[in-house]
């Protein structure tokens, strides 16, 4: 691990580490409670695997009354809790506490319903993305909401980051597509938030909860709005000399009206990677491709086609195929689907940074990107929602160099900076965890991060759940409100603060 700073381990809660896998062996009998240094091996990081750390003991509950107790037990011995679903976070978001038990709920994996004639599914957090889908294909329905890592990321983690894919551009992220949830509280409350309604009463807190990280309580059911599969689905291969040209490509189909079922953009270097990986018949002599996909009836398929093929020429576009089968054109998204896998191929490490611009500011983002390449020595590969500007910068490293995965971080903060200065923000999907949360403070003054860290503390006043995410600072609940700040100064300020 770098010098990334987290809470230091409560040493009580370490001396209590044999009587607290006894009660949780009590909680969760059978094979359910994982507290050997071997077995918790596979559970010490998340997909942001430059930081490590072995949790205290890990539990994997099936009950939702189970989750009940062990927060209630939880909380009342004051130990810290760290929510995990799939393990496929790229933010830390998941990294496990030295003194935490780590609550996992893979084993929440059911299906639980199927309302075609209100068009939603109940599904467990434990259940993929794509296991959504696969449950109701067969009767022409879908699931929108697609992260590369859909066959393997869980759908109550897809809660958690507010996850989107790409098809996020015209069917919104997990949060326009997310009904209802229920969820279990530090204090082992259970509450059901939302339904299989459009419009919840009161409070929006389930938008509240959606993309909270795991800090506010733990999603132990989500119902989600499916959709009916278009008639017709059809993409277009653009590519262009410059990714200036390709950017602009995107700004003016947007401008057009035109709203893509997908919209994705590659850079040289992915692209080449991609290529090589999966074969999908992409060119190989431009500096960028774009990806487009139409849906809806056919005759509004091919009219938009025209047009986007239009809007492809007067951008200099030297490239343009379009699909004539479903299998093509799932071929031509086979190839950014594995767009990251891809490029692991060619380099030892790589780091996937995640933010979001306005797409007017894509030409000036990807020089600025560049110019840092150049500055830290680092090859970076480009692969991106261009449709609503959320950019994936991939910094190629190697970690067995030293000092190469501090450039790498120093590359993606300044990325980051870059997207927060054009107009846009730190994160698009992939949430903030441990990644970006020293670099909150580059968009929120202290003002808001202290309403936003109110509103944690409203939920969980000890902050025992996922702690050390999110927030740069560590706040005590006597500092929000209940301690005297004099001339803005926080008393004993020697004290580190993360």
């Amino acid at each position: 691990m770098t010098a990334l700073m987290m809470p230091e381990p409560d040493r009580k809660t370490l001396d209590m580490r044999a009587e607290i896998v006894a009660q949780l062996r009590e909680i969760v009998p059978g094979e359910g409670v994982v507290d050997t240094t071997n077995g918790m091996r596979v559970f010490e990081s998340d997909g942001l695997t430059a930081y490590r750390q072995l949790p205290m003991v890990v539990v994997l509950p099936e009950t939702v009354q189970q989750v009940s107790r062990i927060l209630k037990y939880c909380q009342r011995e004051n130990i810290r809790v760290v929510p995990r679903g799939s393990g496929t976070s790229l933010s830390g978001g998941a990294l496990p506490l030295a003194d935490a038990v780590l609550l996992v709920m893979s084993r929440f994996n059911r299906i639980l319903d199927v309302d075609l004639a209100n068009r939603t599914v109940t599904a467990q957090p434990g259940v993929t993305n794509l296991g959504i889908t696969r449950a109701v294909e067969a009767q022409g329905f879908y699931y929108a909401p697609d992260p590369s890592s859909q066959i393997a990321c869980s759908i109550g983690g897809n809660v958690a980051e507010n996850s989107g894919g790409v098809h996020s551009l015209k069917y919104g992220l997990t949060a326009q597509n997310v009904l209802g949830v229920e969820v279990v509280l530090i204090n082992g409350d259970v509450v059901r938030l939302g339904g299989k309604h459009l419009d919840a009463e009161g409070y929006d807190l389930l938008g509240l909860m959606t993309g909270s990280e795991g800090l506010l309580g733990v999603v132990t059911e989500v119902t989600v709005r499916v959709l009916q599969k278009p008639a017709t689905a059809r993409a277009a291969l653009i590519g262009f000399a410059s990714s200036e040209d390709g950017g602009q490509c995107v700004a003016d189909i947007i401008a057009a009206g035109i709203i893509p079922g997908g919209m994705e953009m590659m850079d040289r270097p992915a692209i080449h990677a991609a290529e090589d990986f999966v074969h999908a018949g992409y060119p190989l002599d431009v500096e960028a491709l774009l990806i487009v996909e139409l849906d809806g009836p056919e005759a509004e398929v091919d009219d938009l086609l025209s047009r986007v093929a239009i809007i492809a020429q007067n951008n200099k576009s030297v490239t343009l195929k379009i699909s004539n089968s479903e299998a093509e054109r799932l071929n031509f998204w086979a190839g950014r689907k594995a767009a990251f896998p891809a490029v692991g191929r060619i380099s030892p490490d790589y780091y996937c940074m995640d933010g979001t611009i306005p797409r007017k500011a894509l030409p000036q983002v990807l020089r600025g990107m560049q110019e840092f390449s150049e500055q830290y020595g680092l090859r970076v590969a480009n692969v991106f929602h261009a449709g609503d500007g959320n950019l994936h910068p991939l910094i190629l490293y190697d970690a067995n160099k030293p000092g190469e995965l501090e450039k790498a971080e120093a590359f993606g903060a300044d990325i980051l900076r870059l997207c927060v200065k054009v107009g846009g923000v730190l994160t698009g999907e992939h949430g903030v965890g441990v990644e970006k949360r020293d670099l909150m403070g580059e968009m929120f003054n202290p003002v808001d991060l202290d309403v936003q860290m109110r509103v944690k503390v409203a939920f969980d006043p000890q902050a025992l759940l996922n702690p050390g995410k999110v927030f740069p600072q560590l706040h005590r609940c006597a500092e929000l409100g209940r301690m005297h700040v004099s001339g803005g100064k926080v008393a004993f300020p020697e004290l580190p603060r993360f």
